[in-house]
């Protein structure tokens, strides 16, 4: 019989990710510019919130001059996060929009084969007799 240590396994460490100090600085001005937020930049690069907080207690150039921030805005960050996914709703409905436009071009396909007919004009075909001017050449002469 299979014995219960045959079945465990085993945890594994998560790998030790060291950041520079030049990155944290970068990220601590996008939080103080409400560019983003702790909550963003926590979930982006795999860091505790804890972490980015002790970021932001060493290089805020606000904190320095002794001035309040509220760090987390929900009006930029919601907005960033509202027009993303707008963008992706309307990337979502060009894509349909370009379906039916290739349907569409397709039955008029079909039409034109299967009543032999010029359902609409190609670029560059001649025009049919009713379709000219009258007296003088286009040319004018």
């Amino acid at each position: 019989m299979a014995r219960e240590s045959t079945f465990r396994i085993k945890p594994t460490k998560k790998p030790v990710r060291y950041f520079s100090d030049s990155f944290k600085q970068s990220k601590v001005r996008e939080i103080e510019r409400n560019l983003t937020t702790v909550r963003m930049v926590s979930k982006e690069y795999e860091v505790s919130s804890t972490a980015v907080y002790k970021w932001l207690y060493k290089y805020s150039i606000l904190r320095a001059k002794q001035l309040r921030q509220v760090i987390e805005p929900m009006s930029d960050a919601q907005k960033i996060k509202d027009l993303r996914k707008k963008i992706q709703e309307l990337e979502q409905l060009v894509g349909q929009k370009q379906i039916q436009l290739e349907f569409k071009e397709k039955m008029i396909e079909l039409a034109e084969q299967l009543y032999s007919i010029d359902i609409k004009k190609k670029f560059g075909s001649s025009h049919s007799d009713g379709s000219g001017s009258i007296g003088k050449n286009t040319s004018g002469k």
